[in-house]
């Protein structure tokens, strides 16, 4: 009788939690301001972009739905350093080697950037958490540095599973309180301080600006997440309904999607060795008033397209100043794709009018 009961009771927990309403529905809307084309010559130089992009995405041996973590991590560390190789040709920036308090980073300056001027970004890259470096991520910084005037700090924070998501975190904490008394060129305190990241890097944007709030520090005049993920839980409406549509992630997302919701929230803490609903690694579950003015960009056909809606909506009922935009049919993080997508140069069109409003 008591083994009975307590089936049914575990029965009966199940059926809750399969069925319950998700409370963050509330803020998949407003869906936020649409960025779109209007040029057709520009929209078809677009479409052959991207057929391009999705053909390398499905010749890549990361591609396979077929491969465990243990197999995926390192093709996906060496497909991201040899992806952007020819991309990053292009750049014209300086990269320079530097211990950012004990955190490996790069400094970049663009061309005309007085690295003297003390204005500095933090560059968080993305990757799943498990690769990318500042290296794969240089069209990225290499721009910003151009668009900001600052010289940007890209770090190589420590990834999984070598390590844990807090270390992480950990790394971005020390880096940017190192950022904040020392430049491109040396000590001095900065003048203008700005904070970015694309995906998993999103991520440890929205985790800072928490943190700083909540420590009294001094917090970025503007905040830029690429992307973003912002619940660990895998929760949000768009990884099932997008998962289709995004060739980039679909690889990674696949089998979550297959899972029961309770097994993907075992999974998430199992490889972040860290409880996913702590706002600490879902910055969407946290308190968001008193953040720094952030701007949130994501495509209408990525897997994370609701994780960056919802942390904007939810970011604004708190009262903090958040704007989502998005475009349609991109790849995720489309910016890296510069200069071959001309929506790429559309996003930093946009990132440059919101860094000079508040820096």
């Amino acid at each position: 009788m008591i083994v009975f009961v307590g089936l049914l009771a575990g029965a009966s927990w199940l059926i809750y939690l399969v069925l319950r309403k998700d409370p963050l529905a509330q803020y998949d809307l407003p869906l936020g301001e649409l960025v779109t084309v209007d040029d057709p010559e520009t929209q078809r130089q677009s479409d052959a972009a991207i057929e391009v992009l999705n053909q390398r995405f499905k010749a890549s041996p990361v591609s396979s739905g077929k491969l465990s973590i243990k197999q995926r991590i390192p093709l996906m560390r060496e497909a991201m350093e040899t992806f952007f190789s020819d991309s990053e040709k292009q750049c014209v920036s300086s990269f320079t080697p530097e211990d950012a308090g004990g955190v490996p980073a790069e400094w970049v300056v663009a061309p005309g950037v007085d690295a003297g001027n003390n204005r500095r970004l933090l560059y968080i890259h993305g990757g799943a958490f498990f690769a990318g470096s500042p290296k794969t991520h240089r069209v990225i910084t290499s721009k910003l540095s151009e668009i900001s005037n600052c010289s940007v700090l890209a770090i190589d924070y420590r990834l999984m599973p070598e390590f844990t998501r807090v270390n992480a975190v950990e790394d971005c904490r020390s880096a940017y309180d190192w950022m904040l008394q020392n430049g491109a060129q040396g000590p001095g305190e900065a003048s203008s301080v700005l904070m970015a990241g694309d995906s998993a890097g999103g991520n440890l944007t929205l985790v800072m600006l928490a943190w700083l709030r909540d420590t009294g520090r001094r917090a970025p005049n503007a905040a830029l997440a690429l992307s973003p993920v912002t619940d660990c839980r895998f929760a949000s409406p768009s990884i099932y309904d997008n998962l289709t549509s995004d060739v980039m992630l679909k690889p990674l997302a696949a089998r979550i999607t297959r899972l029961p919701r309770f097994v993907i929230g075992l999974s998430a803490r199992h490889l972040a060795r860290h409880n996913p609903r702590d706002p600490l690694i879902s910055p969407l579950l946290g308190d968001l008033g008193g953040l720094s003015p952030t701007l949130v960009l994501a495509s209408d056909a990525e897997i994370l397209r609701d994780d960056g809606r919802r942390y904007a909506n939810k970011a604004v009922a708190a009262g903090s100043e958040v704007q989502f935009k998005y475009w349609q049919g991109m790849p995720h993080v489309w910016p890296m794709f510069h200069p071959e997508l001309p929506e790429a140069m559309q996003a930093f069109d946009h990132i440059t009018a919101f860094f000079k409003r508040y820096s």
